[in-house]
């Protein structure tokens, strides 16, 4: 525990935030810049005697409850979060299973990218986000529950993935992450659920769990059997979005292509059934 490190941290957090942004009065009198201590300690549950040791270097050791406490009071972001809980010599918890919170920011890419189909994974292999042109070119996941929308079920327990080429290796891709997800998050219950089901639902997938493989690289070029336009051959780029653990997924045909042309056409009739269906 760096308590110096740690005193000048929170001062530097506290000074920061004005009273008007956790809906603390200002009041005629204040002189103190940002919040006082009190307030902090007010909004972390915890005395201000205690709080006020902190920035004094005095304290002993935070407990994780204290920590989750002040940086909810001091509005960390992330990386302070970690960077605090480092300072006090208590690395953070990791997240009990994997985000499915997608960044605004990816959601609005996907959404600007043209003729281009686009999907969010989660680590656990469940699409979280996707655009239009994904949805023509696989299935509405909006009309999907939560649990259908898991491709790794798709592969494993239920019919051929939308006729890709690659259903195969991505089987076999798809089970060696997911023993690496498992091992990064080994309290999320619906993680262990979900390999519970697949193992007792595949032999494939068992044999695949019992090599105890983590690593397999991914596809290229795959070619989806679309049963309205037929054939798409498509490009295959895979993103990591890092900080929540997730992969952005985006299909691209050859400029110039009947791919390309069969996307361009697919982009009008997904479009138009989408709204025939509001």
């Amino acid at each position: 525990m760096d308590r110096q490190e740690l005193a000048d941290f929170l001062r530097s957090r506290r000074e920061r935030i004005a009273p008007a942004d956790v809906g603390l009065p200002v009041g005629p009198r204040r002189r103190t810049p940002g919040l006082r201590r009190e307030e902090v300690a007010q909004l972390a549950y915890i005395s201000p005697e205690y709080y006020a040791r902190l920035e004094q270097a005095r304290a002993p050791h935070p407990s994780r409850e204290v920590l989750a406490g002040l940086s909810r009071a001091l509005r960390l972001t992330d990386a302070e979060r970690h960077h605090l809980h480092h300072l006090a010599g208590e690395p953070p918890a990791p997240p009990p299973g994997p985000s499915r919170e997608v960044r605004p920011s990816i959601l609005d890419l996907i959404g600007r990218l043209p003729l281009a189909a686009a999907t969010v994974i989660s680590a656990s292999f469940e699409v979280i986000a996707w655009n239009d042109l994904a949805a023509a070119l696989m299935e509405d996941f909006s009309a999907l529950p939560r649990r259908d929308r898991s491709l790794v079920r798709k592969v494993f327990l239920g019919e051929r993935l939308y006729g890709v080429s690659d259903a195969d290796h991505f089987a076999r891709h798809s089970a060696y992450r997911l023993r690496a997800a498992a091992a990064r998050y080994p309290r999320d219950p619906e993680l262990a659920e979900l390999i519970r089901d697949l193992r007792q639902g595949s032999a494939h997938f068992r044999e695949l769990w019992e090599s105890h493989d983590v690593a397999d690289e991914s596809t290229l070029v795959k070619t989806f059997q679309h049963p309205q336009v037929g054939p798409i051959t498509v490009n295959c780029d895979v993103l990591d979005i890092a900080d929540r653990d997730q992969r952005l997924v985006i299909y691209t045909a050859t400029p110039g292509s009947p791919s390309e042309e069969a996307l361009r056409l697919l982009s009008v009739i997904g479009t138009q059934q989408m709204i025939n269906r509001i």
